[in-house]
């Protein structure tokens, strides 16, 4: 029978054929555990009586929320996870490597056909590598570090055709900008998104992580790129696996089906306060920010600063009165930005340049606004107190329109700069 992709992935994993609705109980192949989560999970897991967890090799244990430690309640939350994986021998990677989505992805940990979860909602990134990818609660992190299994009810699945040619410094971050503005943020809720089409095939893997990273902005449970030659060639440079035929059928029962072309498209811009309050760049031009930052998980890759660094060209400074935060995603994407120039040219313009983290992403550790000011980010949310006060303001772009604001200190569209 014709099956979503989907609807393949757990069929696969459950060992029998399974369709949107079922409930199952299916095996867990990688588990992601961070510096905010973390703690709450290992008590749960403790409470379960949880002794050894499941398989030491298949958790991925990282900080990138609060790193370096800015609190004690935060040092002690490292020492706490710090202390499980060394008596569990999971292997922590620490505050070494950067932004937890983007870790899982560049050091193989996801591949096509698995089922991965993580105590983030972002985690839905590694639909970009084919898996099934979904954040989950503390309390069940807890259950798979014991069992390594978790419920899930299938979803039913959004089959997206994107097709078309982007336009001149036009991409992926306006692109699932647009698509939350056209399907809303809970219009795709409990449901799997495939994102399929010419456009999609012709993305590389840093847009196909920007579109599967916020899915869960329209409420989705995951956001699926079905594999294909970039994606095997970014996974076998990372892990041996050997490459198999993984899509949704054309034919099989989708919950929708919408079709897109991206040929016309303009930059998008998602306004206070509200991720799918979205509009063209022009209708919000000339808009003051007092803040412009560029990374997180969502567009934090060396294709993004390469992407920002291009609208900025030769111009010599960033506009007065404008703080420029850039955050490359991991140590990896920062050491390829630092060989290829592109951190020296930041920082002459005036950028703040800081090691992979979360950042300002969820008004943690620094960059907060204060009650009035303006935010423009090339991260996933623009809730009220995301980045700071709920008196502040934060608008999303992708890095070309967040590098041309930084410009000249408004919201301005990158194809004029």
């Amino acid at each position: 029978m014709a099956a979503t992709i989907a609807e393949k992935i757990f069929s696969q994993r459950c060992g029998r054929t399974v369709r949107a609705g079922d409930v199952v109980m299916a095996p867990v192949d990688a588990a992601m555990i961070h510096d905010i989560t973390g703690p709450l999970a290992v008590r749960v897991f403790r409470e379960m009586g949880g002794e050894r967890v499941y398989d030491p090799g298949r958790i991925i244990m990282l900080f990138d929320h609060q790193i370096p430690a800015d609190s004690i309640p935060a040092a002690e939350n490292h020492v706490f996870m710090r202390q499980f994986a060394e008596e569990q021998g999971i292997h922590n990677y620490d505050l070494l490597e950067g932004v937890c989505h983007q870790v899982v992805m560049e050091k193989g940990r996801a591949a096509p056909g698995e089922i991965i979860v993580g105590t983030d909602s972002h985690t839905c990134t590694y639909g970009a590598a084919g898996a099934f990818a979904t954040g989950i609660g503390s309390t069940d992190m807890g259950f798979v570090l014991k069992f390594g299994a978790l419920y899930f009810r299938v979803p039913e699945s959004i089959r997206l055709e994107v097709d078309g040619t982007f336009g001149r410094r036009v991409g992926a971050k306006d692109l699932i900008l647009s698509l939350a503005g056209d399907i809303g943020a809970d219009g795709a809720t409990y449901k799997a998104l495939e994102f399929t089409g010419g456009a999609m095939r012709e993305m590389d893997m840093a847009g196909r992580m920007t579109c599967a990273n916020m899915a869960i902005e329209m409420g989705a449970k995951a956001g699926i790129v079905p594999p294909d030659a970039t994606t095997w060639d970014y996974v076998t440079a990372r892990r041996e696996i050997e490459p198999f035929d993984l899509a949704g059928d054309a034919d099989a029962v989708y919950a929708e089906r919408r079709n897109y072309n991206v040929t016309d498209l303009a930059p998008q811009v998602a306004v206070p306060h509200n991720v799918d309050n979205v509009v063209d760049v022009g209708d919000v031009a000339g808009t003051k920010v007092d803040q412009v930052f560029i990374g997180s998980c969502t567009n934090g890759r060396y294709e993004d600063l390469a992407e920002a660094a291009e609208v900025l060209g030769t111009a010599d400074a960033f506009a007065t009165g404008v703080r420029v935060i850039v955050i490359p995603a991991s140590r990896t994407e920062y050491l390829k930005a630092l060989r290829a120039g592109l951190i020296e040219r930041f920082v002459e313009a005036g950028a703040l340049v800081e090691a992979p983290c979360c950042g300002p992403c969820m008004g943690g550790a620094f960059g907060l606004l204060a009650p009035g000011e303006v935010s423009l980010s090339t991260s996933n949310r623009n809730f009220r107190g995301r980045q700071g006060s709920t008196q502040a303001s934060v608008y999303l772009a992708s890095p070309a329109t967040a590098a041309a604001s930084a410009l000249y200190g408004e919201i301005t569209d990158p194809r004029g700069v």
